[in-house]
């Protein structure tokens, strides 16, 4: 492996090296595929047993425990997530565990498996990365051609799990924050993400249609309801974020325990569903995103979607935060729809990807996303409601580790803006 190190500097912008990084796209995007497969074709069959068996969610603080202490025992650095990730690839900090990838697998397994309300990016993301970095240790690759493998890694997952390659490619750039470096990485990361996106079919994996039915006509009224509708994501965005950060924060300063935690957190969530007998906010909550785009539901559904995903995940749960931001998105815009001249499954589309953007500052990904979803033609309307929901989400997103974003609200009103 030392020859490949030593003859094959691996610059992914060196007409010899081509070969060798279509080589390595390859073998990231096979393995990013078949992960995300796996846990998709199981987690499918998990969320359908769970919703069959409602009883289930009384054994979650049970699974809590158990998950706690995975990551107690064998987790280390692998606990900390996507942020891991960022650090890794800003300033190298410890590396990314192999273990990540099988902990963060059973982890969200456990977790929809008995009714907590998480989603899959963070695994499918986190799994693909871990696997990208153990190759790129077993073939003693230089520092800068691992971080390239790890922005393939976490590119191949987010695009397979979600059937969105451009977007998971550029979500991969996009997220790293400021610095113009990451750049050179954007064909090895495409690569990877439309190989692992293919590989991920070919295992057989469906993913959700969305189709939007109405044609969106934009007037002077229409522009305003839009740009009211952006600031309200952006806000909920921040919403989002912030009770993340709290509930995380609260947990492990009143109970240092992680799995002490996670059994008080789905204890709690246990009893809510007692007290409710309602499991419309538990899991992922793809059929009440679907139910967003075909009429308005009721304001709250995003409200309290959003508290069961912070609550969840602040106890230590494991899975992603994307798609219960998708479905906090969808349902406000579709609820926003009862009140601004637009339709509701353009408000409900919309919503999806400007929240997720907000939440992660990721405003091109996102509307690169909403078009691979809805069709090119939400492409332009996405684009600026995204910005402006990133540009008044807050100075905080979801990912604690995340470079600074130049086009935060705060830092417009601060001097080192003038810096980016």
């Amino acid at each position: 492996m030392h020859f490949l190190s030593k003859h094959f500097p691996l610059h992914p912008l060196a007409w010899r090296n081509r070969l060798v990084w279509l080589a390595l796209a390859f073998l990231v995007a096979l393995l990013a595929g078949s992960a995300s497969a796996l846990f998709l074709a199981v987690l499918d069959r998990l969320t359908n047993y769970r919703s069959e068996n409602k009883q289930l969610i009384y054994f979650l603080p049970v699974a809590g425990l158990l998950v706690g202490w995975l990551y107690q025992r064998f987790g280390g650095l692998a606990g900390r997530g996507n942020n891991q990730l960022l650090d890794e690839f800003h300033v190298r900090k410890g590396g990314v565990p192999w273990v990540m990838a099988p902990l963060v697998l059973v982890g969200t397994w456990l977790t929809h498996a008995f009714g907590g309300s998480a989603g899959r990016e963070g695994t499918a993301v986190q799994m693909s990365a871990s696997l990208a970095h153990a190759l790129a240790e077993k073939l003693e690759l230089a520092r800068r051609n691992r971080r390239a493998l790890l922005l393939m890694g976490m590119a191949g997952g987010f695009g397979a799990v979600f059937g969105t390659p451009l977007a998971g490619a550029v979500f991969a750039i996009e997220v790293l924050g400021k610095g113009k470096q990451r750049y050179r990485h954007l064909l090895p990361t495409m690569l990877t993400a439309w190989g692992a996106h293919l590989v991920c079919l070919a295992w057989g994996i469906q993913h959700t249609p969305f189709v939007l039915h109405h044609t969106l006509h934009l007037g002077a009224a229409g522009t305003f309801a839009l740009g009211a509708a952006a600031l309200a994501f952006g806000l909920t965005a921040r919403l989002f974020s912030g009770l993340g950060h709290f509930f995380s924060m609260q947990f492990t300063r009143l109970i240092p325990s992680l799995p002490l935690r996670a059994f008080a957190g789905g204890l709690v969530l246990s009893l809510v569903f007692w007290l409710s007998q309602n499991d419309r906010y538990l899991g992922l909550g793809v059929p009440v995103i679907l139910e967003g785009f075909d009429q308005p539901v009721p304001w709250y559904d995003f409200l309290a979607k959003t508290l069961y995903t912070t609550f969840t995940l602040g106890a230590g749960f494991k899975g992603g935060e994307v798609t219960p931001l998708f479905f906090t998105g969808a349902t406000l815009g579709s609820s926003l729809s009862a009140f601004l001249p637009l339709p509701t499954d353009w408000l409900a589309a919309l919503g999806l990807v400007a929240v997720f953007a907000g939440a992660t500052n990721t405003p091109i990904a996102c509307a690169a996303m909403g078009a691979e979803l809805f069709g090119w033609m939400l492409f332009p309307v996405a684009l600026p409601v995204c910005w402006l929901a990133v540009w008044v989400s807050g100075k905080a997103g979801i990912y604690s580790s995340q470079a600074p974003h130049p086009f935060k609200i705060e830092n417009l009103l601060t001097p080192k803006a003038q810096k980016f």
